[in-house]
């Protein structure tokens, strides 16, 4: 009885080679599901997916976790909630090679960040919530991550190819002011932007102790008027000023512009280093 239960807790492999390629967590493949005469066999055909683990059942047979990249509902594979997350033989799947590949989306994460219950704090939640409500773009997940800061710092740690956060940010200038941040260049150092709440600088670095942080990072900061501070929760409004309440529209439009511009430098980079 020992022996089975020894059995059970070996570790799944890590990777797997299928012809030339070497597939692991993060990697794309293509799917070919046998047809079973079921109806999700039909609707995964050709899909792309992105493996997120190896299994290996006791008779030595491996099986490979994807979660399809176009699903709006990724996160939840990704958490391994069923209805997601699927698995597939190795003669099911086609790795995706690097050609192929550049035609895959880029994954993007908007992450909406600050207290509702501080004022002008809340700005980065009122914009993801807003983003939140339009029509889902290809690659790109809006998430209002408040105040968890934790939370942030471990999904960066998954495959997207950027991050923009969307935040209150004192920088002197006039009330409603917006701004586009690039924290790219800190990642190596100590990141230089400043804000407060749920500090990004913190949560960068915890991102980075974690082991990853994506490769791009922007901040769409807007100019608060009034932040009330966290030592003074007797003071607590979850009221935003006018001035940055006006700003959310034209901070939405700007969080697109930016989404437009990291898709093309990202589309670029990926052909540079395939050239």
């Amino acid at each position: 009885m020992s022996e089975i239960w020894q059995e059970l807790r070996r570790p799944a492999p890590e990777s797997v080679t299928l012809g030339d390629h070497t597939l692991r967590a993060g990697s794309r493949v293509r799917l070919h599901p046998r047809a079973r005469g079921d109806i999700l066999d039909q609707m995964l055909a050709g899909r792309s997916a992105i493996v997120e683990g190896l299994d290996e059942s006791l008779d030595g047979v491996i099986h490979v976790a994807v979660t399809i990249e176009e699903d709006p509902g990724r996160d939840l594979g990704e958490s391994r909630y069923p209805g997601h997350r699927f698995f597939f033989a190795l003669d099911e799947i086609e790795p995706l090679d690097t050609a192929q590949a550049l035609r895959a989306q880029a994954r993007i994460l908007v992450a909406g960040i600050g207290n509702i219950f501080l004022a002008d704090d809340g700005f980065g939640v009122a914009v993801a919530q807003r983003l939140a409500a339009l029509p889902r773009r290809a690659g790109v997940e809006v998430r209002d991550f408040g105040i968890r800061g934790m939370d942030l710092a471990y999904a960066m740690q998954k495959d997207y190819d950027a991050v923009v956060f969307v935040d209150a940010a004192p920088r002197g200038e006039p009330a409603g002011t917006l701004s586009v941040i690039d924290a790219s260049a800190d990642l190596e150092g100590p990141p230089a932007i400043e804000t407060h709440g749920m500090d990004p600088v913190r949560v960068l670095a915890l991102a980075r102790a974690l082991g990853r942080v994506p490769a791009r990072v922007l901040v769409v900061a807007c100019e608060p008027e009034r932040i009330i501070s966290p030592e003074q929760w007797d003071e607590m409004d979850g009221t935003m000023s006018e001035a940055v309440t006006r700003s959310i529209p034209r901070a939405v439009e700007l969080v697109h512009s930016v989404i437009d511009r990291l898709v093309d430098e990202l589309r670029r980079d990926n052909h540079a280093a395939t050239a």
